[in-house]
C-alpha cells in the first residue's frame, strides 16, 4: 500500500509517493541500491553541520535522486523527466529540512508493509 505525503518545498507543496516500487524505480533510473544509499545519506547527514553545509557532492546527488523518485512516483505526469529538470523548479532547498521527512514517509511505507504481511499471516494460518 502506498503512502502519499505533500512536503513544502520553496513555498510549494510537492507530493511524495513511498511504496514497494520505489526501489525498483530507482534501481532502474540510477542503476543503485536506495536502501545502501539511505542509509550512507542518513550516516552523512547526522555526521554534517547543517550550518557549514558540509555534505559531499555524492549525498547531495543521492538526496535529490531519492526526492526526484519518490515525487515522480506521486505524480508521474507532473514530474519532468529528469531530475534536473525536477530540480529547476525550485529556488532552493534544504537537504537538512527535507530529508528526515522523506525518511519517516519511507519509514511509514515500511511499518505499514511489515503489518499487512502480519495480518496475511494470521489470517492464512486459521
Amino acid at each position: 500500500m502506498a503512502i502519499t505525503r505533500n512536503i513544502e518545498i520553496d513555498g510549494v507543496e510537492v507530493p511524495f509517493r513511498a511504496s514497494a516500487a520505489v526501489p525498483r524505480l530507482y534501481r532502474m533510473k540510477f542503476g543503485r541500491d536506495i536502501y545502501k544509499d539511505l542509509a550512507e545519506l542518513q550516516k552523512n547527514v547526522s555526521e554534517s553541520d547543517e550550518e557549514k553545509s558540509s555534505l559531499s557532492i555524492e549525498s547531495l546527488e543521492v538526496f535529490e535522486n531519492v526526492a526526484y523518485i519518490m515525487a515522480k512516483h506521486a505524480a508521474p505526469d507532473d514530474v519532468s523527466a529528469s531530475p534536473d529538470e525536477w530540480l529547476e523548479q525550485f529556488n532552493t532547498f534544504s537537504v537538512y529540512q527535507i530529508l528526515p521527512q522523506l525518511i519517516e514517509l519511507w519509514g511509514l511505507n515500511i511499518e505499514t508493509q511489515v503489518e499487512s504481511k502480519k495480518n496475511i499471516a494470521r489470517l492464512t494460518a486459521k
